[in-house]
């Protein structure tokens, strides 16, 4: 690669590479590929949504709109919060509307973490979140969730907080979780904000994927540690707008005044026509919803049987759309050896459990979406069980 001619900044330079979005590009050469990567769910955006968009963007809703989000749509996501979780906020004054999750993300980190100050993040963890916490000049400091089934609790947090040798600021809670499926119940939840009120630490609760919980309802944080609770959520997932780009941050408006002033200079603000769409998607019923999250579920027991039959050790999926699998003995330890051998010669892509986690427990593992189409789930399985049957039959 050719150096550029000018120096750019060191602290860009040094962010590790992607290896989620780094495996994706290496096998996405490979013919005939069935991927099984992606978080992208496999539904359109429905019509309400679409025809509430269009209408928006024929009204010429394409001037610049409230860089904190239109009053419209940030009344509809309160109303959406107090309806599916519990959640009160006492004003519009206490969201925050930003360009999908991600930015989000950018927001709270440049908010809340000064540089060379720490940020708990259990792993397995999606990838973004380190690069987006590099370029706020935070420092990570990773739980390994191994330890307890992939489950986050009190003593892993005063564990890492003790061992910790920057200050630390926050700690970030993604569940459902991607890339393991596990999720928490309110006694989980209770048992975890006490531990963060006694540290008095900012809890950044990533819930993008709280609508796709199986066993149970999702509980927010949020209503349990509101003054030191960020929430972070979305369309993307829940209402398979993923390319609307359209995500939302509710805290205490004390420190959203300050997420705002981060945000407006980011990305200013998210196209009108976008939030007139999403202020419909908002007002929709869980009813009308179901058909995706039933879907899900089918296809996830569908996935994980399978799996389990091909003698992977699968983390219980409570929620999400991924599966995270331990490889089965006989194929040894090393989950990124085994996704690059099964998409160049069994031709299913699948992410490696490296991609997720720092520590070595995770090598083992593979992570499988399974929001695709179920007719390409299911052709992606024949091959995975092909692909296996063969490499057996051949030792």
């Amino acid at each position: 690669m050719t150096e550029p001619l000018l120096p750019v900044n060191q602290a860009v330079v040094s962010i590790a590479p992607d290896k989620l979005l780094g495996f994706q590009r290496q096998v996405s050469g490979i013919e005939d590929l069935t991927f099984l990567t992606f978080g992208e769910p496999g539904f359109d955006t429905p019509a309400v949504v679409k025809e509430a968009t269009i209408a928006a963007i024929n009204n010429n809703r394409s001037h610049y709109g409230n860089s904190q989000g239109e009053p419209g749509v940030r009344k509809a996501i309160l109303g959406y919060m107090k309806d599916r979780y519990d959640l009160d906020y006492p004003s519009i004054d206490n969201v925050v509307v930003t360009v999908g999750v991600t930015e989000a993300m950018q927001s709270i980190f440049k908010t809340l973490i000064a540089k060379g100050e720490g940020l708990l993040i259990p792993e397995p963890a999606y990838g973004s979140y380190f690069a987006s916490l590099s370029l706020a000049d935070g420092v990570a400091v990773p739980i390994d969730t191994a330890k307890n089934k992939f489950k986050l609790t009190p003593a892993l947090v005063d564990e890492a907080l003790a061992q910790a040798t920057v200050p630390v600021r926050a700690i970030l809670l993604n569940y459902p979780n991607n890339p393991t499926g596990v999720t928490y119940s309110k006694e989980e939840l209770e048992e975890l904000a006490a531990c963060f009120k006694k540290h008095q630490i900012w809890v950044i609760s990533d819930e993008i994927y709280s609508e796709l919980t199986y066993a149970h309802d999702h509980y927010s944080i949020g209503k349990l540690l509101p003054e030191q609770t960020l929430v972070v959520n979305g369309l993307s997932k829940s209402h398979a707008m993923t390319g609307y780009r359209l995500g939302f941050i509710l805290g205490p408006a004390s420190v959203m005044q300050y997420i705002q002033k981060v945000h407006g200079s980011l990305t200013y603000s998210v196209p009108t026509f976008i939030e007139d769409g999403a202020e419909t998607a908002l007002q929709m019923t869980r009813a009308e919803l179901d058909y995706m999250k039933e879907s899900y579920q089918d296809r996830r027991d569908f996935a994980k049987q399978a799996l389990e039959d091909l003698g992977f050790d699968v983390v219980d999926p409570e929620g999400a759309f991924y599966l995270f699998a331990k490889i089965p003995a006989d194929f040894g330890t090393d989950g990124w050896t085994f996704a690059e051998k099964l998409a160049e010669e069994g031709k299913v892509a699948v992410i490696p459990g490296a991609a997720f986690s720092h520590f070595k427990e995770a090598n083992a593992y593979i992570r499988i979406s399974y929001a695709t189409a179920q007719d390409q789930l299911e052709i992606g399985f024949a091959k995975l069980r092909d692909y296996i049957e063969k490499a057996r039959a051949n030792r």
